[in-house]
């Protein structure tokens, strides 16, 4: 963990079908920290490497809190072990499923139901293990692009060093990078079809994984701790 420049915490799916098949089609697998093949699904606009090109080195995941350098004063261990004792407080969340959503211009699975509780979770995540982060520097502020935010939304990138937290959030789980419109459903067929009966009904949060990112830029996931409060 001394390595890593970055730390994250995300869920990840448990070892199994959905797992597997997740890293399949982005082609990396954060738990193992290694690339794997990806499918050649028939009417792809492009190569499926180029269509997921972007949240690859990310893995397949959904954000809780977001990618942040360690402040001065902590360490790997100390935020692992904060996060353990958080996990023992909050408890797991279950919503109904999963659905493939378009995003702006990307595709996701997005939760279906109340995602209050998710929400809950989240912001406390986010704001328990703040004194853990940095400040972000200059350039890290310029790289979000603040004159695009709202008012709330820097307020929150000042905060907490990400702008869509707290009740700006809404979790999903990335599956492309920027798609032009034409290339959209024949993309959302391909997703279909790959992920077929795995994407899980009900969809259930149960454990908070510590993403870290190594020198390359790739992240990995570190440790898994069980949601029992």
């Amino acid at each position: 963990m001394e390595q890593m420049k970055r730390f994250a915490v995300y869920y990840a799916p448990d070892p199994g079908a959905f797992a597997d098949r997740s890293a399949s089609w982005l082609g990396w697998d954060a738990a193992t920290g290694m690339p794997c093949p990806q499918p050649t699904p028939p009417g792809l606009p492009r190569p499926l490497a180029d269509l997921t090109a972007e949240p690859r080195k990310y893995g397949f995941h959904g954000t809780i809190k977001p990618p942040f350098r360690l402040a001065p004063g902590t360490s790997p261990d100390r935020l692992a072990a904060a996060v353990e004792a958080l996990a023992a407080r909050l408890a797991p969340v279950t919503l109904p499923g999963l659905a493939l959503t378009r995003l702006g211009r990307f595709l996701a699975l997005c939760p279906t139901g109340d995602t209050a509780p998710l929400e809950h979770l989240a912001a406390e995540v986010v704001r328990r293990l703040d004194t853990h982060r940095a400040a972000l520097t200059e350039a890290e502020i310029a790289r979000r692009r603040p004159e695009r935010l709202t008012p709330r939304q820097r307020a929150l990138l000042d905060s907490y060093g990400y702008p869509f937290v707290m009740e700006e959030f809404r979790f999903h789980l990335t599956l492309t990078g920027p798609l032009d419109p034409w290339e959209i459903a024949p993309t959302e067929a391909a997703i279909a079809a790959h992920f077929a009966a795995t994407i899980p009904q009900p969809f259930q949060i149960k454990t908070l994984c510590l993403f870290g990112e190594a020198q390359d830029g790739t992240f990995h996931l570190l440790h898994r701790y069980a949601l029992t409060g």
